[in-house]
């Protein structure tokens, strides 16, 4: 393995741990405003402020944005599996499902994501990868499990979740076919793509709902609803979205699918030092089994991209 293999594997693999453990601790944030706030009302926000703050850095050269020239359907590609159609099917299905349905649903989606590399890629995974990511999504599973599990037996529900994972597996099969795009680029475009849907789904709503002022001044008078939109829409959007691009033109989209259970340890661990939940054993047991999962599929690499 060469120097430049091995630093675009040491980037991507940070970039993955970095962009899952922003995910993880979104957790926190949220937990406080959806109980009264809707899903899009909260998406509307997070991707307009992502959105805003990504074009504030093109123009001060900040974020390198170059698309003169560039065919922009590649990308548009990108954005329709996510942040549109993932997101959708996540909060739909979230809303028909418990916690629990939708937390074993979306944690499939590094298989998906390895079955959607081998069929339009044509990248067969290494039998370690697989065994690694199969070890992870039983780590996430059995933590799932530990806080017990409530099923609700919905079809659409189950459908939008399956939605859902399948088109997070398809954006991250298509960030690495965008490889004439920088991280950037990407990340600039889903971001605009994100907030023209979601505002106008947060304002349809509202306005159905006879309260566009409520949704407009929002942030202005809820703390905790501002809190929550800051973070998903710097942390959430701008940076783990531009790392998860960034390792996935680096290291690939099986590798970047090892670490997605991160996130879950990440959460369980901001739960109980942060939030101050119940510590269970078989949540550590999980969390175990979830970090031997991506040490498996990541050992002895031989290659940079697989």
């Amino acid at each position: 393995m060469n120097g430049e293999n091995r630093k675009d594997i040491l980037i991507g693999s940070l970039c993955a741990i970095g962009c899952e453990t922003l995910f993880g601790l979104s957790y926190i944030f949220t937990k406080q405003v959806t109980d009264r706030v809707s899903p899009f009302s909260l998406l509307g926000w997070r991707f307009l402020i992502a959105a805003l703050l990504m074009g504030f850095c093109a123009v001060l050269g900040i974020a390198k944005i170059d698309l003169k020239g560039k065919p922009v359907k590649p990308l548009l590609r990108v954005a329709v599996f996510c942040p549109a159609c993932y997101f959708i099917g996540e909060t739909i299905g979230i809303n028909y499902t418990s916690a629990s349905e939708s937390g074993v649903f979306l944690s499939c989606i590094p298989v998906i994501s390895l079955l959607a590399s081998s069929l339009i890629l044509r990248k067969k995974p290494e039998v370690r990868q697989t065994v690694g990511i199969l070890i992870t999504l039983t780590g996430v599973i059995a933590t799932i499990f530990a806080a017990g599990v409530t099923l609700n037996f919905s079809p659409l529900g189950y459908a939008m979740l399956s939605a859902a994972a399948v088109s997070y597996a398809l954006y991250s099969v298509y960030v690495e076919k965008a490889r004439n795009y920088s991280g950037a680029e990407i990340t600039f475009v889903m971001l605009f793509a994100g907030a023209v849907l979601f505002v106008a789904l947060a304002v349809a709503e509202a306005v159905l709902g006879g309260d566009l002022y409520a949704w407009l001044s929002l942030p202005f008078t809820d703390g905790n609803f501002l809190i929550a939109v800051l973070y998903q829409g710097i942390g959430c959007s701008v940076l783990a979205f531009f790392m998860a691009n960034m390792a996935i033109s680096k290291i690939g989209v099986n590798r970047t699918a090892s670490f997605v259970g991160i996130a879950a340890v990440v959460s369980i661990a901001a739960g109980i030092f942060i939030l101050h939940e119940e510590f269970l054993i078989s949540q550590a047991a999980g969390a175990i089994l979830i970090l031997l999962g991506v040490y498996t599929a990541n050992r002895k690499s031989s290659s940079a991209k697989e």
